[in-house]
């Protein structure tokens, strides 16, 4: 590497560091509207609180130091005149019967300990007052005053040189500020940021909770066409949001309902001509040929009625209840058995005997009947399995024994009318409606259907899951 390149390479190795946090700080952030305004108004909440106990602090501390410093200059002006007004011989003796308060401590010398080569600091120095000690009276004011720190922070030394002949020497070792004097204030501190807390959530939890209410309306919407409508109450944003909802429901309602008229219309004014073609193939002398046009228009027909199902959508009226899930996968089999002619080890099912569930009873018989009927149609064979895949969801497994599906073919089979060359023709009959139709209803109870190839010995296999 050039040395021109190294300082480019540690930029972007920071780069990349920036960016990795910052993805990993977001993966820790809520993930729901709510957590996330009420972890921004609790962070602001704090923020305001400590910027707020901040100022009170720093004014506490300015008044500590205003009543130390009275304090300081009152005390040592006191210890001061004590042992002025008596003999240097008393002096000492006059300074030992004081009673000093803690932190201050004084003596008779003969030398001074201030040290002037040690200067204290001004904030200390502002403590003590001097200008008003040197303005005392000339019998009370000493002759030289000295002041120096010492080696430990908060300490000075004082000197004050008797007019005759000494010095008192004084210790002063000022105690730390304590903006928070009370011992209980950090629970105090504690106690209210939980309770703003508490109240922020209860807060948003009301606020987003129409957003909670619009979102499964939506989902609602997204299965049932015909699903209740929200209520327009609340504050005037809500209100307007509903409304809105409803308004886009209707509408959508309408479109369906106008699209289900017009093919129901289509399919009812082609009835006539098909009738009238079967009336004229009948006349027709040549067997073959009235075989095959009797045929095409029943085919026709079979087409149209699958379409005016497939657009009514009857199963979106039909209302939910509770239904055992296991005996109707049994008589699904039973009958597609029947219905084909052949031996029940075609089909087979596995699963418990009885599971409720709350469904559509005839959606969702015809829905596993389309997949069942295909499996026995284009597979073969149909093997049932039901089972509870994960709490809360259940899972059905249909497997057959044919040819399998192309990988880029197993989702476009689902689309109307789309049907596979290989393995489905007019001539059996289907209209390529059957699996579409399956996956609306299982999507309208909440659930899908999805294809896959089998891995073992071939074929395929339907994956229905529900919710239980």
């Amino acid at each position: 590497m050039s040395l021109a390149s190294a300082p480019r390479a540690v930029e972007d190795t920071r780069a990349a560091g920036a960016v990795s946090a910052w993805r990993r700080a977001c993966r820790m952030m809520p993930r729901s509207l709510a957590g996330r305004t009420a972890l921004s108004l609790i962070l602001g909440l704090v923020l305001v609180q400590v910027a707020g106990l901040t100022i009170h602090a720093l004014d506490r501390v300015d008044l500590q130091r205003f009543q130390q410093a009275r304090e300081v200059s009152t005390r040592s002006f006191a210890v001061w005149r004590a042992p002025l007004v008596t003999s240097p011989e008393r002096r000492g003796a006059v300074l030992a019967d004081l009673e000093l308060p803690s932190g201050l401590r004084a003596g008779y010398d003969e030398e001074p300990l201030a040290q002037l080569d040690h200067p204290p600091p001004p904030a200390l120095l502002r403590l003590l007052r001097v200008e008003a000690i040197m303005g005392a009276p000339p019998r009370l004011r000493p002759r030289e005053l000295l002041v120096s720190g010492a080696h430990r922070p908060g300490v000075m030394v004082v000197s004050f040189r008797f007019p005759d002949t000494g010095w008192l020497n004084m210790r002063i070792e000022m105690p730390p500020p304590r903006p928070w004097h009370s011992e209980t204030f950090l629970i105090a501190f504690v106690l209210m940021t939980l309770a703003a807390a508490a109240l922020a959530l209860w807060a948003v939890t009301r606020l987003t909770r129409p957003v909670r209410d619009l979102a499964a309306a939506a989902d609602r919407l997204g299965r049932d066409v015909n699903a209740p409508p929200l209520p327009e109450s609340g504050p005037l944003e809500v209100a307007t949001a509903a409304r809105a909802f409803n308004t886009m429901a209707e509408r959508i309602r309408r479109f369906v309902g106008d699209r289900t008229q017009m093919i129901a219309a289509i399919g009812h004014d082609l009835k006539t001509p098909i009738t009238r073609l079967k009336l004229r193939a009948e006349l027709l002398d040549d067997d073959e040929q009235r075989r095959k046009i009797l045929a095409d228009l029943e085919e026709m027909e079979a087409m149209i009625a699958a379409t005016l199902a497939f657009a009514r959508d009857d199963a979106a009226a039909e209302p939910s209840v509770p239904l055992d899930l296991a005996a109707l996968c049994r008589t699904v089999l039973d009958e597609a058995a029947d219905a084909a002619g052949d031996d029940a080890e075609r089909t087979s099912y596995e699963g418990p005997e009885h599971l409720a569930v709350r469904a559509r009873p005839v959606a969702m018989k015809r829905a596993l009947a389309n997949l069942v009927g295909n499996a026995l149609a284009y597979g073969g064979a149909a093997r049932l399995k039901l089972s509870q895949a994960a709490p809360g969801q259940l899972r059905i497994v249909i497997e057959d024994d044919g040819p399998g599906v192309p990988e880029d073919e197993l989702e476009s089979v689902f689309q109307p009318f789309r049907r596979l060359e290989t393995s489905r023709n007019r001539e059996t009959g289907g209209t390529g409606l059957g699996l579409t139709i399956a996956r609306n209803i299982l999507r309208a109870h909440g659930g899908d259907v999805a294809l896959r190839n089998r891995n073992d010995g071939g074929g395929l296999e339907a994956v229905v899951t529900l919710p239980a």
